[in-house]
């Protein structure tokens, strides 16, 4: 079999191309003009798997040059699309609805095209919407609201897309995960939150959400890829738990102070507003942003019962997650 795998230096990405080169799989791996190849090659070396890496067959691929995509899934079985932005800036806003929105559209179009045997998706909680404190299912429809980041807006809108393509006769799954914890660089996703209860944190949110290893990401979207599973979504989390207990994890697991204090909504807009002065000073995206900090406070919760029914699934704990991604920030920072 042969694969392609879309945003193969990223976070879900890389340990895609690693569970499907384990298996002695085919993988070509894209990546934009931009992207670095060191997270990977620590990723792999973090694993003992470095010797694998000269498997891979690296294309440079731009989601939004419609003849890139088509070349790059010519002659491939399964296509693993992983690639998207995520982001809470305005400044974003156009790039994510090009990437996300535009890119899944490139991606299913040339799926159809090129009779791709399955399109594997890797979507988010996010696009099942949010309407305050609430329990979620795949069932829930898309409520429109001000709960709903313009990141979830896109992949909304990019599921559809995939929706649409099936409509059309195309094989293909959605998976949406909850926040993923896994090995990456410091300032990338969810592991930039290590890196600020690193650095020194006292206070926690006061919400709870949905979480995941990201070695099960990996491993549910390539079994449901290779399963008979067709034209359905799937909640992939692990576990619902409070920020409170993932932030005093990390630090335990960091060997850092655990945060003891409740950050308050006064705290939390405050703290945003300082981030919003140092971003515009220094030009990066907020990682802190009146979405984020409202997301914080809700009490999520995701259930993941029909994953677990169609594959047997079981699921890593948390704690083994932010064990495994303490200990390679603690060997890679």
């Amino acid at each position: 079999m042969t694969n392609l795998v879309t945003g193969a230096t990223g976070l879900v990405g890389m340990h895609i191309v690693l569970d499907l080169l384990k298996k002695n799989e085919i993988v070509k791996a894209t990546h934009t003009k931009n992207s670095s190849f060191e997270t990977i090659e620590k990723l792999f070396e973090f694993y003992h798997q470095k010797s694998l890496l000269k498997k891979i067959n690296w294309v440079e691929m731009d989601l939004e040059d419609v003849s890139q995509v088509y070349q790059h899934i010519r002659d491939v079985d399964h296509v693993y699309h992983c690639a998207a932005i995520v982001s809470f800036s305005k400044k974003q806003r156009v790039k994510m609805h090009n990437i996300n929105v535009k890119g899944t559209s490139n991606i299913v179009n040339a799926c159809l095209d090129n009779k791709v045997k399955k399109l594997g998706f890797i979507s988010s909680v996010a696009a099942i919407g949010r309407k305050g404190n609430s329990s979620y299912t795949e069932k829930n429809s898309w409520v429109n609201g001000s709960d709903n980041s313009y990141y979830a807006i896109s992949k909304f809108k990019a599921e559809n897309e995939v929706w649409r393509g099936i409509q059309e006769g195309l094989n293909a799954v959605i998976t949406n995960p909850g926040i993923i914890i896994g090995p990456s660089i410091w300032n990338r996703s969810s592991t930039s939150l290590f890196k600020k209860i690193h650095s020194g944190v006292s206070h926690f949110p006061s919400g709870s959400n949905g979480f995941v290893d990201v070695r099960d990401v990996s491993r549910s979207i390539i079994e449901l890829t290779k399963s008979t599973c067709n034209a359905e979504r799937y909640i992939v989390v692990g576990e619902n738990i409070s920020y409170q207990k993932v932030f005093k994890l990390i630090a335990e697991n960091l060997k850092v102070k655990v945060p003891q204090k409740l950050a308050s909504q006064e705290l939390l807009k405050f703290a945003c507003k300082l981030e919003a002065v140092k971003c515009f000073f220094t030009g990066k995206n907020p990682q802190l942003t009146k979405e984020t900090v409202k997301t914080s406070s809700q009490k999520n919760e995701y259930l993941n019962d029909k994953i677990k029914k169609a594959l047997n699934f079981e699921f890593k704990s948390i704690e083994e997650a932010v064990n495994n991604t303490a200990k390679y920030i603690l060997k890679f920072k």
